[in-house]
């Protein structure tokens, strides 16, 4: 029996620290977490989860306005703004008291407050210090807006969750995935809404086709796209309007305005430094394989490591780094390959795999394989938007090893494409693979000429 209050301490309840724990306690260890917010995270609370019902609104009510050609008719609708937020927030808590619920049934203690290290087995909360023989940093990102005049006028995500009141003509500053989902939303639910970026193309990172195609349908949807634009200044006038004054010489007036220009990880006050936990370059906690810093017995996991941010990898992260420390059976660690990876914008993409430039890059001759088509469920509107798909093959092999999906439902269908990529699935395993019909899935299995 260990002489430390618990074998295993978790700073941080998100998704990574809670499954690290709950593993953890299965395995049969002391565990317990501190959180100082909000049990579940940054997905669960200002995250994946009240982003995505926020996104299932404003796409009913662009599908509400294309019924008449079903024979659907109305008389317009309206948009209560604290009747969504509102539903939202109790959603959240509901899940709140799962997460609670979770770890009290699994054995882990949950503690209420900012975690500090005191030592390295030594972690301070409220006042009180508790030991432990392992410590796992899992405190996540946090979003930040640049500093510059007037940028304390400028919201992030986190507040646009619960805003007091829905605006009416709205600024999304940012080129990732938070920003042109956001700018969705608000276009969807019906505001006025542009997105400036300081680049020449959003979604740096994605396919390049993948990122015109959506841009294109951004701007037809009606939301204003400035690229290559940055805010010099805000200035808030008496009636509460933002000006502001951009780099390309524009002054516009909004109501809100959003920064989703990045995440840092979040070490504010956790005495990493006293410690000397090292940091990468990026400003992340260094790690090893097994998410272990410089402090042997200290790890770290999820988005303070800055591997790849995303829920789903932050509880990978945190059941193998279970399994590491406390299972006897050789561990599995997490394969950071061909993770797929949805962007809830309107249309959603869906992509797993390389990008057809990183294919080419890695493998030299690739085929391509492109569909564009409008979906069957917009043929009796007047909705004109259309759904790309694309197959990346490496020529060599055969091997399919790129999939990507703009469209609707792009993230429901990419899931199921991402197995077959884990698994290696060839061009000619995806040829014999008999479709569902009529489904827009099926395109992924019937393209037989190649693009390029």
């Amino acid at each position: 029996m260990s002489h430390y209050d618990y074998d295993l301490f978790v700073i941080g309840a998100g998704s990574g620290g809670v499954r690290a724990s709950r593993i953890a306690a299965s395995l049969g260890a002391r565990a317990a977490v501190c959180e100082e917010r909000y049990l579940g995270g940054t997905c669960v609370n200002v995250g994946c989860v009240p982003k995505k019902l926020f996104v299932y609104a404003s796409a009913k009510a662009h599908d509400l306005a294309h019924t008449e050609g079903f024979g659907l008719s109305h008389d317009g609708f309206t948009f209560d703004w604290p009747t969504l937020r509102d539903n939202k927030t109790r959603e959240i808590e509901r899940l709140n008291g799962i997460y609670d619920r979770m770890l009290d049934t699994a054995g882990v203690e949950v503690i209420d407050g900012h975690g500090k290290l005191i030592d390295p087995h030594t972690v301070e909360v409220g006042g009180r210090r508790y030991t432990a023989e392992t410590i796992i940093i899992a405190t996540g990102g946090w979003p930040f807006v640049p500093t510059f005049s007037g940028s304390e006028h400028a919201i992030t995500s986190n507040e646009a969750f619960y805003l007091d009141e829905f605006p009416k003509r709205v600024l999304v500053v940012g080129g990732g995935y938070i920003a042109v989902e956001f700018a969705g939303i608000f276009n969807g639910l019906g505001a006025e809404t542009s997105l400036y970026y300081r680049r020449d193309l959003i979604l740096r990172g994605f396919d390049q086709e993948i990122r015109q195609f959506v841009s294109d349908s951004l701007t037809d949807r009606g939301i204003q796209m400035t690229m290559n634009a940055e805010i010099e200044r805000i200035e808030k006038l008496e009636d509460g309007t933002l000006r502001t004054h951009c780099t390309n010489g524009n002054i516009v007036d909004f109501d809100c305005v959003m920064y989703a220009t990045g995440r840092a990880p979040n070490l504010d006050n956790l005495g990493i430094d006293d410690l000397g936990i090292s940091l990468n370059h990026k400003g992340s906690i260094q790690v090893n394989e097994w998410y272990q810093t410089n402090i042997p017995n200290i790890h770290a996991l999820g988005d303070v490591i800055g591997r790849v941010e995303l829920t789903p990898v932050a509880l990978a992260e945190g059941m193998a780094l279970a399994h590491y420390l406390y299972d006897k059976t050789p561990p599995r660690p997490v394969n950071y390959d061909n993770i797929a990876t949805a962007v809830f914008c309107q249309p959603n993409i869906g992509t797993v795999g390389l990008t057809e430039e990183h294919a080419r890059q890695q493998y030299g001759q690739v085929d391509v394989y492109i569909s564009t088509f409008k979906p069957m469920q917009y043929s009796l509107t007047g909705e004109q938007e259309k759904t790309l798909m694309k197959l990346i093959v490496d020529a060599n092999t055969d091997r399919v090893v790129g999939v990507h999906m703009a469209g609707p439902d792009a993230g429901e269908i990419i899931q199921g494409i991402g197995i077959a990529i884990i698994a290696g699935a060839t061009k000619d395993d995806f040829d014999r693979t008999i479709g569902i019909h009529p489904t827009s899935a099926e395109e992924f299995v019937t393209m037989r000429s190649k693009t390029r």
